[in-house]
């Protein structure tokens, strides 16, 4: 018998009506000043989130998939790299990560996660590197930090680039540093469900290097520095004022709101009883789930031999949930020509995550049927 309450997996309406007069206002605002591409609401954003991370530059994009392209291809017209150079990346990951690779004639490099983070493990990166490798590419997949300081020891000792893909954990830390200010530069999506969502897609890339800054603005304003002139053969691929402004707004109560997931986190860790599933974990802290800023919380992944079972009781609970990854990157028909690759960590991965709800305007209510839900599953 389905459940007369149900708790939805984000419920992305009532999460922007929380600041629905601010956003409306500054639509209005947007639409009186009739700049709608590159003006003062971009720039506003760009130096308010690279503040935020403690960066230096920030470059707006059309979306995430696109600020890591850009990455890439700025390196490559900078002559760090030149097609058919090495990436290392995680098998576990969203597609994303990869499509950004192949997209520049690069070569991902598939390395397993660890089955205790789901983030990439350090341990088999260095067998990867060869004389090809130029960079290392580290996912932060749910919200959490996948550095270390064994992985930046490689990239130092290799002359390795570090990229950053930080789509899903605006907001997390590592050593004291917010992701995405940490290695060379940094990818971010603004997806709607994501920590700190657009109204639509919207993306950046941060980084000090202020060459790869410029290369980056101009190869996503078509190749231009000048308008009608162009150097590079480029992409539009820019984040438009009206998403720009909303974004201003919602940086400003992100903390707060991932103040509410991380205590979510720590509710769930703490109730959640049921021994048949696997709760995540942080990784090498000794700190709380509630303490710990390592972790954004972007999803709460939980893992178990038989998803469909766990996921079918929940349903009849009245508790929504989503399979993020159902298929691992190397298993799409997009990229077949990897399917050969054996990767039983990422594929056993990719087979039992299952994410619960977890947002800032959950209420205690729909935490403890989330919890209950989970707990009285029986397979």
């Amino acid at each position: 018998m389905l459940s007369e309450r149900f708790v939805k997996f984000l419920d992305i309406a009532k999460i922007n009506s929380t600041y629905r007069d601010e956003l409306k206002s500054c639509f209005a605002r947007v639409l009186e000043q009739g700049m709608f591409i590159m003006g003062d609401e971009l720039s506003g954003f760009e130096r308010e989130y690279a503040e935020y991370l403690g960066s230096k530059y920030c470059i707006g994009t059309a979306n995430g998939l696109d600020a890591l392209r850009v990455i890439l291809r700025s390196y490559i017209e900078l002559g760090v790299m030149s097609y058919g150079d090495e990436i290392i990346v995680p098998a576990n990951t969203f597609i994303a990560s990869i499509l950004a690779i192949t997209e520049n004639r690069l070569i991902p490099v598939f390395v397993e996660p660890s089955l205790y983070t789901y983030n990439i493990d350090e341990d088999l990166i260095e067998a990867k590197i060869n004389k090809k490798t130029k960079a290392i590419m580290v996912v932060h997949l749910y919200g959490q930090n996948g550095l270390n300081s064994k992985i930046i020891d490689l990239c130092t000792k290799y002359s390795l680039k570090l990229i950053e893909d930080n789509a899903q954990a605006h907001g997390a830390e590592f050593t004291g540093k917010k992701t995405g200010s940490i290695g060379d530069v940094a990818g971010h999506s603004f997806y709607p469900g994501k920590l700190l969502g657009a109204l639509g897609d919207g993306g950046a890339v941060t980084t000090d290097d202020p060459e790869l800054a410029k290369m980056v603005r101009v190869l996503g304003n078509y190749g231009s520095r000048v308008k009608y002139i162009h150097d590079y053969k480029g992409l539009n691929s820019r984040l438009d004022e009206l998403q720009a402004a909303f974004l201003r707004i919602k940086l400003r109560y992100l903390e707060g709101e991932n103040s509410i997931r991380r205590s979510i986190a720590a509710m769930y860790d703490r109730f959640i009883t049921n021994k048949r599933v696997i709760l995540p974990k942080l990784a090498n802290s000794s700190e709380t789930i509630a303490e710990s800023k390592q972790h954004a919380w972007h999803l709460y992944v939980i893992r178990y031999q038989n998803r469909d079972a766990v996921q079918k009781h929940l349903t009849e609970k009245g508790v929504q949930t989503l399979i993020h990854y159902p298929i691992p990157p190397h298993k799409q028909l997009a990229l077949a020509e990897y399917a050969h690759l054996d990767l039983p960590i990422t594929e056993k991965i990719h087979r039992e995550v299952l994410s619960l709800p977890i947002s800032p305007v959950q209420s205690e209510g729909e935490i403890m049927q989330v919890i209950d839900a989970v707990n009285t599953f029986v397979d």
